[in-house]
């Protein structure tokens, strides 16, 4: 009792202890395993490729295909997208997996000792060897049949002395092929799976298609969205520098005592005005050029984030104008975007999942058939023929044993093969009214691009004539100023005119570059424009 007591006591002392050690080893425990979680850790991502080709002088000198081709090879957007097809790619590949083949094999080795409680068992004390060696292969073709082969080889050996053959040595090989007659019949149900897994690898290439190509407009305006920038610091400067002449004027005019003192307040404040503005376009700039940055993948490199952009593609069109009307838009954007064609490989998946549907609801009924061979050590005479004569007894069917199976499951009711029916009904539906929101959102898209570029066109046009007339307006009121028939307000004016009706012109030409890539975008001719080519995905 006292011992027990003892005993109770230190029970919790131990406790503590174990607690304590297991804290102290926690630590080194954590150690080791994000030790061995570094030697796993996943390779780095690559770095950006291809920026170092465009460094000239210090700056990274780009056209507009070149910011294409860029963004193709290091933007993050794209990249993770890519991982559709990756996905696809690896389910196509485990569609297969019904079809592999499965081989088994097994050894057991097993002895056993007892005493005995009867004279019939053959001896005092029981010793018995028992050794089992099996041997299994199994496939399922894609017409449903099933086949299986068993080979087992078993060895026993016992000091019983009422056992006429000892050790024995008996195998056998049995080959087995079952059918299915109904539910699961036939190459479709089987391989529905794998076709399934091939549309949506066909509309993830399609889905992969589309987000590109979006991308690939969002850069194309980042592009011009930076020209604009750049070329509105440029017109700032010019304005400045022309109220920069008119302050100078002034002030020589009002040193001859030309003008009064008061006038000189409006040129100088006018160039205060617009060094505001220069400094407002000089950020403008540097933002939407770290915008760009990022969209070719240049911010991912520090020594390429810290040189200056340079583009060289002028927003003025150098060709012709396009013009293509709404219906040929719409029959290009049928013919070419690919969201028509992932939603097309979705309804053929729909189609497939409703044939499965109506396959599971049929009852399961299979025909089964053996044949089967099996030796023994030991011939009709009372001879022990070895392992070999119960391997010939048993490949050469001496003994043979066979037969048939037909089985019928038939469920009473089935409530969710009937459930799995109507979802793949209810979604089949469903991308039908998906292919016509399709229909309607490209249609509208395809002709708000047709109406915004004859837009543009016309505005362009406009704004060149307002740009001309303002440039005259200027250079006869300063030939008026100049000659003393009116005050420096109408020349400040004319001047600020003028800006307005440059940026206007330049925002008219960015504009009309812009349309003629969102109508490339909506008829599904970008990525050929930019000579862009989706390779099909490995099947």
């Amino acid at each position: 009792m006292r011992a027990l007591r003892s005993f109770l006591a230190a029970v919790p002392f131990l406790l503590v202890c174990g607690l304590s050690s297991r804290g102290q080893n926690a630590p080194r425990l954590e150690a080791s395993h994000e030790s061995s979680s570094r030697q796993k850790a996943a390779a780095p991502l690559p770095a950006p490729q291809g920026l170092e080709d465009h460094v000239v002088n210090g700056k990274v000198v780009l056209t507009l295909d070149d910011g294409v081709r860029l963004a193709l090879a290091n933007n993050t957007d794209i990249l993770l997208d890519h991982s559709r097809i990756d996905f696809a790619q690896n389910n196509l590949g485990r569609a297969h997996a019904p079809f592999d083949p499965l081989a088994t094999s097994s050894f057991a080795d097993t002895r056993a000792k007892s005493l005995t409680t009867s004279q019939l068992q053959g001896a005092s004390i029981l010793n018995n060897l028992t050794q089992t060696t099996q041997l299994g292969y199994q496939q399922t073709f894609p017409t449903g049949t099933s086949f299986q082969t068993a080979f087992s080889a078993n060895k026993f050996s016992t000091n019983s002395s009422f056992n006429t053959v000892n050790p024995s040595l008996a195998t056998a090989v049995q080959f087995t092929v079952t059918q299915p007659l109904l539910r699961n019949f036939g190459l479709f149900p089987n391989r529905a799976p794998i076709l399934i897994a091939q549309r949506n690898l066909r509309q993830a290439r399609s889905v992969f298609q589309a987000e590109v190509s979006d991308i690939i407009l969002q850069v194309v305006g980042n592009y011009w969205t930076v020209v604009l920038a750049r070329e509105n610091l440029e017109v700032q400067k010019k304005s400045l520098d022309e109220a920069q002449k008119s302050y100078d004027h002034d002030k020589k005019a009002l040193s001859l005592g030309a003008l009064p003192p008061l006038d000189i307040y409006r040129s100088e404040s006018q160039v205060a005005s617009r060094r505001v503005g220069v400094i407002q376009a000089e950020y403008s700039l540097k933002q939407a050029a770290d915008v760009f940055r990022r969209a070719i993948g240049a911010d991912l490199d520090p020594a390429i984030r810290a040189l200056d952009v340079e583009l060289t593609d002028q927003p003025a069109p150098l060709s012709e104008f396009p013009s293509m009307d709404i219906a040929s838009a719409l029959s290009r954007a049928l013919a070419n975007r690919p969201e028509f064609e992932a939603v097309r490989q979705q309804l053929a998946s729909d189609d497939l999942n409703v044939r499965l549907a109506h396959n599971n609801l049929k009852p399961d009924f299979e025909l089964s058939g053996f044949y089967s061979g099996n030796g023994l050590n030991n011939s009709q005479a009372g001879l022990d023929i070895g392992l070999s004569g119960s391997l010939s007894q048993t490949f050469h069917f001496t003994y043979p044993t066979y037969g048939a199976l037909l089985s019928l499951n038939l469920p009473v009711r089935r409530h969710s093969a009937q459930a799995n029916l109507g979802d793949a009904l209810a979604g089949r539906r469903r991308d039908q009214y998906q292919e016509r929101q399709t229909n309607q959102a490209i249609t509208l898209e395809v002709t708000n691009a047709v109406h915004s570029l004859e837009e543009a066109k016309l505005t362009m046009e406009a704004a060149k004539v307002a740009a001309d007339l303002a440039r005259d307006t200027l250079h006869a009121d300063e030939r008026k100023y100049e000659l003393g028939a009116e005050p420096v307000f109408f020349v400040l004016d004319a001047q600020t005119q003028l800006a307005q009706a440059e940026l206007n012109l330049i925002q008219a030409q960015i504009n009309f570059q812009l349309s003629v890539a969102q109508l490339d975008h909506a008829t599904g001719d970008l990525l050929d424009h930019h000579h862009v080519q989706i390779n099909e995905p490995h099947k």
